[in-house]
């Protein structure tokens, strides 16, 4: 059998190259090169192309004969894991679980592994011996019978195994230290990754087998390797949090078979992690009353509700040019807000800092807390504190205008749960709610009345 050829092929034009080049002299892209593997046994292609075509047309059948019923969602009972996952693990699906070092992302995976029952799961490490995992399993309480791991790097290795093992769910940690033979370069460069990854994806769609493939972080915060590597696989886990922090947070990037606006939120402990039912609560409980700088918003994360606590700090700056920091909350979005403060309100900030916080170490997208940030900083520059049991609710326009938001009842629903007994909300979304006893409804049309009525 002759040994497969590698070419370097340019990501940007296509250019092909011998060996590696820093420059592409087609496109003058930079180090846009990666190596890839060229059959060049063209008779043998011939003659199989016949059998290969063949072999495409027994696939061919039309949708209303897919018989779907024994392909069901594995249930892995850690609710905030199968809610990301769209209601469970697809057989035969490829999951790429990314996130910093030491985040908790081999502890996830080995959790999963013992709640899933009835199953046999392979738990394939380069980065660790079976000793090691034995460890981890016994600080876990780990408990399932049908558990193997297996300590190796070779793709063809791990592929044979599979093979004979024939089990349910696979588990790789991590996917950048794993290689195929026929490449030459090390584990974890481009093509390594992504020749990997594709033979792995055409394992699961061919036995039915549910991959996680465990991603290492570069330092800009994206999975390590081509961003090809992202779109090869069905669905994309990001773990998040703050290694200071006890919280850790599950957003699906990519989903083919779920939403993207699901996350599960978890806290970690000396035996694991541990599913966080009620966050609202939980990123509410210290906090603090009378001072000032402090609101709370409402967050919706996917289905679910989550109360947060938007805390703001306005100081002297002793630099020419102001401190803007924002943890938590879009760089940009306080940039709009300071500046619809200065023109709107009459609030200078150019020789102050200003600084944002979300508190909890959670990460917020959605401009529907816009109001509660700024009412914050207004807040903090004024050193007034704002009613403990008052929600603010609403998005802020460039023109100072208060912009209606979605899902407004459950956002409100939630916070009457935890006792909240105002509700600063747009006027827009008015129109959906009657008087009620529970709650006092206070509607703004922009931020000069928000400003007035909550100050």
């Amino acid at each position: 059998m002759a040994k497969p050829v590698t070419k370097y092929i340019c990501q940007n034009c296509g250019y092909v190259s011998l060996r590696w080049l820093g420059k592409c002299p087609e496109c003058d892209s930079w180090n846009t090169f990666v190596e890839e593997i060229v059959h060049t046994d063209k008779h043998k292609l011939k003659s199989k192309s016949s059998d290969i075509l063949s072999a495409k047309l027994t696939n061919l059948s039309k949708v209303a004969d897919i018989n779907i019923t024994e392909d069901k969602r594995i249930i892995s009972t850690i609710e905030e894991l199968d809610r990301v996952l769209g209601g469970g693990i697809v057989p035969g699906s490829v999951v790429l679980v990314g996130g910093d070092p030491g985040i908790g992302k081999s502890t996830l995976m080995m959790q999963l592994s013992d709640k899933i029952k009835n199953n046999t799961i392979l738990y394939v490490s380069g980065e660790e011996s079976p000793k090691q995992i034995k460890l981890r399993c016994e600080r876990l309480g780990f408990a399932h019978d049908e558990f193997y791991i297996l300590s190796e790097t070779s793709l063809e290795i791990i592929a044979a195994i599979v093979d004979k093992l024939k089990p349910d769910i696979v588990i790789i940690d991590s996917i950048q230290t794993i290689y195929r033979n026929e490449l030459e370069s090390s584990p974890g460069s481009v093509s390594q990754l992504r020749e990997s990854t594709a033979a792995v994806i055409q394992i699961a769609k061919a036995k039915n087998i549910s991959f996680f493939l465990i991603g290492h972080i570069t330092k800009e915060g994206f999975i390590a390797g081509p961003k090809v590597l992202e779109h090869m696989v069905d669905t994309v886990l990001q773990f998040e949090g703050e290694r200071t922090h006890a919280y850790r947070v599950l957003r699906a990037i990519k989903n083919r078979f779920g939403s993207t606006n699901e996350i599960g939120i978890f806290e970690m402990t000396g035996t694991g992690l541990v599913e966080v039912r009620n966050p609202s609560e939980v990123f509410l409980s210290q906090r603090s009353k009378g001072i000032s700088g402090s609101t709370v918003s409402a967050s919706m994360e996917g289905t679910r509700p989550i109360l947060i606590e938007v805390q703001a700090l306005v100081s002297s700056s002793g630099y020419s040019v102001p401190q803007r920091t924002a943890t938590g909350f879009d760089y940009k979005r306080l940039a709009i807000l300071i500046a619809v403060l200065e023109k709107k309100i009459g609030i200078h900030l150019s020789k102050f800092d200003v600084f944002i916080n979300i508190a909890g170490g959670i990460k917020i997208d959605e401009p529907s807390i816009d109001l509660a940030a700024a009412i914050s900083i207004c807040s903090s520059f004024k050193d007034t504190s704002i009613d403990h049991d008052m929600l603010i609710l609403g998005e802020i326009g460039l023109s100072g205008e208060i912009r209606g938001i979605s899902f407004a009842e459950r956002r409100i629903q939630e916070a009457i749960k935890l006792g909240f007994k105002k509700v600063v909300l747009p006027k827009g979304n008015m129109k959906n709610f009657k008087p009620s006893k529970e709650i006092e409804y206070i509607p703004v049309e922009s931020i000069q009345d928000a400003i007035r009525l909550i100050l």
